[in-house]
């Protein structure tokens, strides 16, 4: 959404009153006042030499130099304001590092700023333009400053690229993303001169009464500098657990006679008669999924059967991505379903509006695509499978009703893709709308507007992950993953979810525990918050781990075996009884 990092704050510097001890009668006494103003980046991302076509606008930080053959250029994007009359005599651009910056020259560009955060990509990015400032950075700078006041010198609109000269190793900086929107990541500062006038004294001769000593010039900026990056993580305000946990789990064995069964099954000792049923809800338990080998070559099929040896559990749903014109599910994947030693169910992810719209996609510009996978569909496939169209919709989405990506967009391209295909007899798919739970997207107006209407979703899906890095963004546990809260307040995730879709059974459709790739941390005392959170968040029905030592900004792992610890955690949660449900066909 254009312009929704943006604030400004300005923090007076410094007041000369001219003329203060003699002015001439009929005459103004002119004054200048120097401000400094703060604006953060409307706009931001990084592109891939090797993945020219993905964007990385919603990613929490900037990467720029080159690692493995890949080149990595930064673009950031300001939108300042200047009032008119006044000059603007400085310009700094500031970028927050991340972690310990590469000690080789970092270029600034100046490039054209038609691109927007949400599309830019490698094969899409404006040419560089004329260099504006290079700093060769310290191993210790936790802030990396370039003189622009050649280019910034009125309020507008102005873009830079940033390279490195690193052909071994990267640098990230923290993007706008990294924090509550608006409060952190790239920053402007400007320093701006005004000229005001004041009616002269009625004693003309008689020395100034207010000394210009009420503001220092040598006061210095209260603006917040981008050192001061957001540290605090705000998914740790989110309940660890739902309300419901106030109800006891199990019946107290102080209340029935020693020899009394329970009347009802305890959460953790699922029975194996546990199944599917007609839209894939198990009749008791949960299902347990994964997608393996993310962002590398090996084929998903095997990675996640590797993944499954490693864990000690066979997954019950194999997740996969498509988009466009692909046909699918793929040979491979059919085959994975159709295991007779261990059965599994898909779950798909379609980007139907791929190279297109949703609004165009609504309006049936992309019906032929639709149809075509109908039929593919229909010969090929006949088992039930789990649907998600365009999962994480939050990021793409626009705020300008002509770009055809609003949230009202989105629900009406996913009604209209669901209609088609129910009205092409594709009645297997059961859908699944993802969406991210993320504090900021949560806390805008337009977020309701995403969900098509009970009559076209059967789950309610989530796409969460937490950091195991104490400090670090979005630190926690599986509580905090679930039931992440909008910022400002308000019901989390989950909260909301059975809130207002009490009917709708839940799925975690992504989640991890990750730590940087520099900073090994053990995640087993996240991992052991798993089957506790899920006891207390009943309406879960279904949990699919995304795994991958190295995530699409090549920064941080997400694997359950990084460290010994860890693994032997994740097998222990693999091992709950509770995962023991059979696919009913």
């Amino acid at each position: 959404m254009t312009g929704r990092r943006r604030t400004i704050g300005v923090a007076l510097t410094g007041v000369v009153v001219a003329g203060a001890g003699i002015a001439l009668s009929g005459t103004a006494n002119a004054a200048t006042t120097t401000e400094t103003t703060s604006t953060y980046s409307t706009d931001d991302a990084y592109t891939s030499s090797i993945r020219r076509t993905v964007n990385f606008g919603s990613a929490d930080k900037l990467v720029v130099g080159r690692e493995s053959g890949d080149t990595r250029l930064s673009y950031v994007k300001f939108a300042p304001r200047v009032a008119a009359g006044a000059t603007v005599t400085a310009a700094v651009l500031r970028l927050p590092v991340e972690s310990k910056p590469v000690a080789q020259t970092l270029s600034l560009y100046a490039v054209a700023s038609t691109w927007s955060q949400r599309t830019i990509t490698a094969a899409s990015a404006p040419a560089l333009g004329k260099l504006v400032a290079s700093v060769r950075p310290k191993a210790t700078d936790t802030t990396l400053s370039f003189d622009v006041s050649t280019v910034v010198i009125k309020g507008g609109t102005y873009a830079f690229a940033l390279k490195s000269a690193a052909t071994g190793a990267v640098t990230r900086l923290r993007a706008a993303d990294y924090g509550t929107a608006g409060t952190g990541g790239p920053q402007l500062l400007l320093s701006i001169r005004r000229t005001a006038t004041t009616p002269a004294t009625t004693a003309p001769t008689k020395p100034a009464t207010t000394a210009p000593t009420t503001v220092p010039a040598t006061t210095a900026p209260t603006t917040v500098p981008a050192t001061t990056a957001p540290t605090t993580v705000p998914a740790t305000t989110a309940p660890t657990t739902a309300p419901v946990t106030t109800a006891p789990t199990t019946a107290p064995v102080t209340t029935a006679p020693a020899t009394a069964a329970p009347t009802t099954p305890a959460p953790t000792t699922a029975p194996a008669e546990c199944v599917t049923g007609a839209l894939l809800v198990p009749s008791c338990g949960v299902l347990w999924g994964a997608a393996a080998g993310g962002f590398t070559d090996a084929p998903r099929d095997q990675a996640l059967k590797t993944w499954e040896t490693l864990t000690g559990r066979t997954a019950t749903i194999f997740h996969a991505y498509h988009k466009g014109d692909e046909q699918f599910p793929t040979k491979a994947e059919i085959a994975m379903t159709r295991d007779a030693q261990n059965p599994r169910v898909l779950l798909l992810n379609w980007k139907v509006a791929y190279n297109s719209t949703w609004a165009k996609v609504a309006a049936g510009a992309q019906d032929a695509r639709i149809d075509k996978w109908s039929a593919y569909v229909k010969a090929t496939y006949p088992e039930k499978f789990f649907l998600a169209l365009h999962h994480e919709p939050e990021n793409d989405v626009q705020t300008a009703a002509a770009s055809g990506m609003t949230a009202k967009d989105y629900a009406a391209m996913y009604r209209h893709v669901i209609t088609r295909l129910r009205a092409n007899g594709v009645t297997n798919a059961v859908n699944v709308i993802a969406y991210m739970g993320n504090e900021k997207w949560m806390a805008q107006s337009w977020w309701a507007d995403l969900y098509p209407g009970d009559a076209y979703v059967d789950w309610m899906g989530l796409d969460s992950y937490v950091s195991v890095e104490k400090g670090y963004y979005h630190y926690g546990d599986m509580g905090d993953l679930l039931d992440r809260q909008p910022t400002g307040g308000g019901l989390g995730w989950y909260d909301w979810a059975v809130t207002n879709h009490p009917t709708k059974p839940v799925m975690v459709a992504e989640w991890g525990m990750y730590h940087r790739r520099a900073t090994m941390t053990d995640k087993s005392a996240a991992f052991d918050t798993v089957i506790p959170e899920l006891k207390a968040h009943p309406a879960i029905k279904a949990i699919v781990y995304f795994d991958t030592a190295s995530d699409d900004e090549g920064d941080r792992d997400i694997s359950v075996n990084s460290t010994a610890g860890s693994l032997a955690a994740f097998r222990k949660v693999a091992a709950d009884p509770m995962f023991r449900v059979s696919v009913g066909r």
